[in-house]
């Protein structure tokens, strides 16, 4: 009898343990006519519970495997300490997370912000509504991030971005050498809906949190960003804004990003 009980208990503790999931799939957008890799992750699910959804936009050249492993490698045990689902698109090596004009099946700012969202709402127990609900990206996530949520700004209630690539028109060499020709044509002819200063407009009256921040040693961001917060302060735009030690690297974000996600809780509880 005493070995049945010890039994049922090493099964009871191995049921809570395998309960938290992470989950790959193949979520179809009808938008680009084909399936996006996905990695979902969620807590130890309880049933009739709902739980708030970040939005997670990997960097350029990224993919959401390489996220959980070595992006934000303490993204899994997150997701259990605050009863969060996140949600880990990838974004095709370097789609900038725009509807391309140039490229048919590139239209990462409707499946995100549209079809994925739907797609998890259904099959996922998340609070569907704004305040319940973030995104969040580094370096070309973070203009994702902030592209996408302003834009779909009834959709998400907090945005965040560390080292994002906040200005196209500042970024020289970097335009071509980062591909964001191959989805938006050349600087020259950029409309200019694409930059993340017009966002400033939307932003003044959307009703939503904002996080920046970027590493000092980041020769590539910290000036756009520092441009960008100056922007949105002369606007008087509220938004928090950060800038500590680091580079444009796995070293810096994870960390940052680490620390965004535990505001993002904060915000959720509020």
């Amino acid at each position: 009898m005493k070995n049945l009980v010890s039994i049922v208990c090493v099964l009871t503790v191995s049921a809570q343990l395998s309960a938290q999931k992470v989950t790959h799939q193949e979520v179809f957008s009808a938008k680009m006519n084909k399936n996006v890799k996905t990695i979902i992750i969620t807590p130890d699910v309880q049933q009739g519970a709902t739980y708030p959804s970040v939005y997670i936009l990997h960097g350029y050249s990224g993919n959401p495997e390489r996220t959980i492993k070595q992006d934000i490698p303490d993204l899994v045990q997150k997701a259990q300490e605050y009863k969060m689902i996140y949600v880990l698109p990838d974004g095709n090596y370097n789609s900038w997370y725009v509807d391309s004009p140039l490229v048919k099946d590139s239209q990462y700012q409707t499946f995100i912000g549209q079809e994925l969202v739907d797609y998890i709402n259904k099959n996922y127990p998340v609070k569907n509504d704004k305040k319940s609900r973030g995104i969040l990206g580094w370096s070309m996530g973070g203009y994702g991030a902030v592209n996408i949520g302003t834009a779909y700004n009834h959709t998400f209630g907090i945005v965040g971005s560390s080292c994002g690539a906040l200005d196209f028109n500042s970024f020289g060499e970097g335009y071509t050498h980062y591909q964001v020709d191959k989805v938006l044509g050349s600087a020259i002819s950029l409309n200019p809906k694409f930059l993340t200063d017009n966002k400033v407009k939307t932003m003044a009256t959307a009703e939503q949190q904002y996080i920046f921040d970027c590493g000092t040693e980041d020769t590539q961001m910290i000036e756009i960003n520092r441009k960008f917060h100056k922007k949105l302060t002369d606007l008087k735009i509220p938004h928090l804004y950060i800038e500590s030690l680091g580079a444009h690297d796995p070293q810096y974000w994870s960390k940052s990003l680490s620390e965004q996600l535990t505001l993002f809780n904060q915000f959720f509880n509020h």
